[in-house]
């Protein structure tokens, strides 16, 4: 598979909590591909959960062995990475266009599609992919052991989704924002919606907690009226390109990550490394950090999506991609019946973008163990969302 795009009380000001956390080591746990978006099928079991009653606790259920449910979901995981190639695979065969389907365009021309060539070959494509990811996320969210709602979580991981979900109550919508995944420029149009900002175009540096509604600052019975009543949706990306495109920006540019993050890296990683200011953490060296990191303490620009955003607990209506982000960003857009003048916002003039070039020349010069070895901590995201596992072989590497 190639590249995949796959009112109540009016609520009170927001209000966001907690420091970014420490550096500590810590075992793996669970870990996450998206596709084409185009608006999608239901993406869960036909059978729906028990809704929340309104006002039940936030606190936690039941305890469950999170040893042990971790050691049982890992092989689980793995099997979604053939569910995910067995039922594309099989589609693609059963439609008799394996071998006429290429990487498709990355944004589709503007106006009516062709039906002819190229985009044809893309659509069907795009099609393939969204079915993949509708199959592999009934799978894994049909199982008996995975969350049917938020309240089902562990109180952290509830703590964490809530956080990360933004309310716009006048578009009845909620938006749960994925660093790296152009969430500055969805936050640019929430406070445009809501009139906090005059136009998507306001130059000046993101501010992402002021004019913004988080639904973690709500109560448990507002919580559950907007989960189940609102429109639900999000932005996934690569997995591999999106922290290639956090340990770009976060160790290459923003002094605050370097200090707090690099100096850390580099004293625990190299020999000697005790003078670095934080500036010249290697990748492979901000792997190896990710490695050894407990998923659910990471810094949301790297945490897994799944972990962000538990697509099993949350019912999404749609999942966008940043691979066909303008297509999918319109379409979310009209869903929401915005004002025609709000648009998606084009990407600012200074931003440096990951190609694909720049991925196979970092992952091909990056030790393939840590590679292998980090992938079980992304799988649901390269699963759930469609993604291909990265290419390490030495023949790919060649060229």
């Amino acid at each position: 598979a190639g590249s995949v795009r796959g009112g109540p009380a009016a609520s009170s000001a927001p209000r966001r909590h907690g420091a970014r956390p420490a550096l500590p080591s810590g075992s793996p746990r669970s870990p996450g591909r998206a596709g084409p978006a185009a608006e999608l099928p239901a993406m869960h079991p036909a059978a729906p959960a028990p809704p929340s009653p309104a006002g039940r606790p936030a606190g936690p259920q039941p305890a469950r062995s999170r040893g042990a449910a971790g050691a049982a979901l890992l092989p689980s995981m793995l099997m979604f990475g053939v569910i995910l190639a067995s039922s594309g695979l099989l589609l693609m065969i059963e439609r008799g266009i394996l071998a006429q389907v290429g990487p498709p365009p990355l944004h589709p021309p503007a106006g009516p599609s062709r039906r002819d060539g190229r985009d044809s070959v893309a659509e069907l494509e795009l099609e393939v992919l969204r079915d993949t990811r509708n199959r592999t996320i009934r799978a894994l969210c049909g199982q008996r052991s995975m969350p049917r709602s938020v309240w089902e979580l562990p109180p952290g991981q509830r703590r964490t989704v809530l956080r990360h979900l933004l309310v716009s109550d006048k578009y009845r919508f909620l938006y749960c924002y994925v660093p790296k995944v152009a969430c500055s420029n969805w936050k640019r149009i929430l406070k445009v919606l809501d009139g906090a900002l005059e136009s998507v175009d306001v130059q000046g540096k993101m501010d992402h907690k002021r004019d913004l509604v988080f639904l973690g600052d709500m109560k448990p019975e507002e919580i559950s009226y907007r989960l189940k009543h609102y429109y639900k949706f999000i932005f996934v990306r690569n997995p591999m390109e999106r922290l290639l495109s956090a340990y770009r920006n976060k160790f290459g540019e923003i002094k605050e990550y370097q200090q707090k993050y690099g100096v850390e890296i580099v004293r625990r990683y190299r020999k000697n490394g005790g003078n670095s200011a934080g500036d010249d953490v290697s990748f492979s060296e901000f792997l190896q950090y990710l490695l050894d990191e407990d998923v659910e303490r990471m810094n949301e620009h790297w945490m897994p999506i799944y972990n962000l955003c538990q697509p099993c607990a949350v019912r999404y209506d749609f999942i966008g991609s940043y691979e066909r982000l303008h297509a999918d960003a319109s379409h979310v857009l009209e869903h929401i019946q915005s004002p025609s003048f709000v648009r998606f916002p084009e990407r600012q003039a200074w931003y440096k973008p990951v190609t694909a070039e720049t991925l196979h020349y970092y992952l091909c010069n990056t030790q393939r163990r840590l590679i292998r070895e980090l992938l079980p901590k992304y799988i649901l995201d390269f699963s759930l969302f469609a993604y291909p596992l990265p290419n390490i072989t030495s023949e790919f590497c060649r060229h």
